[in-house]
């Protein structure tokens, strides 16, 4: 993250819930390797080990592009940053879904990213409006 966040910044809404979200990924990925890092009888991976691990990239990624587009000045560059807070957000939606079908006790938990990632578009979209 990012080294030097002024406190305004860091007291946002959808800055807090990017940490929660982060924080939440993480602990989840930890949870469903224990289960996904074996391998299979044939020798393969279960392909469901790298969404777990993408949940937790992507994550990492939404509170840098938060703080950027807050204090990018020029407005194609901050749309840039909103561009790219929107696919983060995307594409952990849709990561969310395939780790749903795998082979661990830890898919129990993907429903609550879920539900923290639908609070997050909610901010989103009013942060978004206010930029």
């Amino acid at each position: 993250m990012l080294a030097h966040i002024p406190s305004h910044l860091s007291a946002l809404p959808i800055y807090k819930q990017a940490l929660v979200i982060f924080l939440l990924s993480r602990n989840i990925s930890t949870y469903l390797n224990q289960d996904l890092a074996y391998l299979k009888e044939d020798g393969s991976e279960d392909a469901h080990i790298y969404f777990s691990g993408d949940i937790v990239q992507h994550s990492i990624s939404l509170a840098p592009e938060i703080i950027k587009a807050e204090m990018e000045r020029f407005s194609d560059k901050k749309h840039k940053h909103i561009a790219s807070v929107r696919q983060l957000t995307n594409r952990l939606y849709s990561h969310c879904k395939r780790l749903e079908k795998c082979n661990s006790n830890g898919k129990e938990y993907i429903p609550i990213l879920r539900k923290e990632l639908k609070v997050f578009k909610k901010l989103q979209n009013t942060w978004m409006h206010t930029l």
